[in-house]
C-alpha cells in the first residue's frame, strides 16, 4: 500500500487516545490516507495538537477530550463524529494505561484503574460508536498488546487487561459480523511513545542518555533489532480499516518486529556462521 494512497477518502474514523504515542501515530496515519478523524484524548492541549497536526499536514479533523472509562465521553465523540461529517465508518481504540505489580502487591485501586480504562474503556467506545458503523458496514480495530500473549514480570493488571481485550475483540467480531463489520485488534511490540519513554526512564538512571540506552536495549529484544515507530502501527490500523482486509475478522494482527517469534535462549554462532556474517 503507497504512503499517499488515499483509502479511506469519504470515511470518518474515530481513534480514542489519539492525542499521543500510538494512537497519534493511527490518527495522523488515517487523515493521510483520506479519512476524516474525530480525535480523543484524555487532556484537551494534546487533542489540540494532534488535530493542528493533522490540519498542518491538508487533513481533516476535530478533536474531543474526557475520560475513556466514563460512558458519555464516547457517546459525545460519537455525536460529534455525526455532527460534523454525518457518518461514523472506523473506530479504532488506542486509549490505555500501563501500571506495575505482581499479584501480591498490585492495589485493588490499581487493578481497577487499568481494567477501566483498557477494557472498559474499549466496550464504551464500541459501545457507543458500533450502531452507525453497522449503518456504514464498516471496522472496529482495539491496539492490543504482545503482552495479551507473553509477560513480563511485574505487569499482572495490564497482562490481564489485554488479554482480556483480545477476548472482547473476538467475541465482538462473532457478534457483529451479521452487521457486516470486521474487528480486529493489533498487538504491538515495543513502540516509540511516551508511555515507553516513562517505562525506560523508570528502569534506568532517568538521564536522557540513560532512556536513549535503554530503549536501543529493548530494541535489541526484537528481531529487527529497534522498537517500532507509531506510525507504523497506524499503518497496520489502516490497512485492518481497509478494503485489502475486508475477510480479515477476529484476527490479532502482530506488529511487533518479530519480537514473539524469537525465543529469549539464542544458540551462539559456530566460528563458520562467524566467519560468513563478517565477510558480508
Amino acid at each position: 500500500m503507497d504512503g499517499s494512497e488515499r483509502v479511506h477518502e469519504g470515511k470518518v474514523a474515530l481513534v480514542t487516545g489519539g492525542s499521543q504515542g500510538i494512537g497519534r501515530g493511527v490518527a495522523l496515519t488515517m487523515a493521510r490516507r483520506g479519512a476524516a478523524v474525530v480525535v480523543h484524548g484524555l487532556t484537551e492541549d494534546y487533542v489540540e495538537e494532534t488535530v493542528a497536526m493533522i490540519r498542518e499536514a491538508s487533513g481533516t479533523a476535530t478533536g474531543t477530550h474526557g475520560p475513556i472509562d466514563h460512558e458519555q465521553t464516547s457517546v459525545d465523540a460519537v455525536a460529534l463524529a455525526i455532527a460534523e461529517y454525518g457518518r461514523l465508518d472506523h473506530l479504532v481504540t488506542a486509549a490505555g494505561i500501563q501500571r506495575y505489580g505482581d499479584a501480591v502487591d498490585t492495589p485493588i485501586a490499581t487493578w481497577d484503574e487499568v481494567f477501566d480504562v483498557n477494557v472498559r474503556g474499549v466496550f464504551l467506545a464500541a459501545r457507543a460508536a458500533l450502531p452507525p458503523i453497522r449503518r456504514a458496514r464498516g471496522t472496529v480495530t482495539v491496539i492490543s498488546s504482545v503482552q495479551a500473549t507473553a509477560t513480563q514480570t511485574n505487569v499482572v493488571a495490564y497482562t490481564a487487561s489485554k488479554g482480556a481485550l483480545n477476548a472482547l475483540c473476538r467475541a465482538m467480531a462473532v457478534d457483529e459480523a451479521a452487521h457486516g463489520v470486521r474487528v480486529n485488534s493489533i498487538a504491538p511490540g515495543s513502540v516509540d511513545t511516551p508511555m515507553l519513554r516513562t517505562s525506560a526512564a523508570q528502569w534506568s538512571d532517568g538521564t536522557d542518555e540513560g532512556v536513549e540506552q535503554t530503549i536501543a536495549e529493548w530494541g535489541t529484544m526484537h528481531a529487527l533489532g529497534r522498537v517500532a515507530r507509531p506510525d507504523e502501527v497506524g499503518e497496520a490500523a489502516s490497512f485492518l480499516a481497509s478494503e485489502a482486509a475486508s475477510f480479515i475478522t477476529g484476527s490479532e494482527l502482530r506488529v511487533d518486529g518479530g519480537l514473539l517469534a524469537r525465543l529469549a535462549a539464542t544458540l551462539p554462532a559456530t566460528a563458520g556462521q562467524a566467519e560468513r556474517s563478517a565477510a558480508r
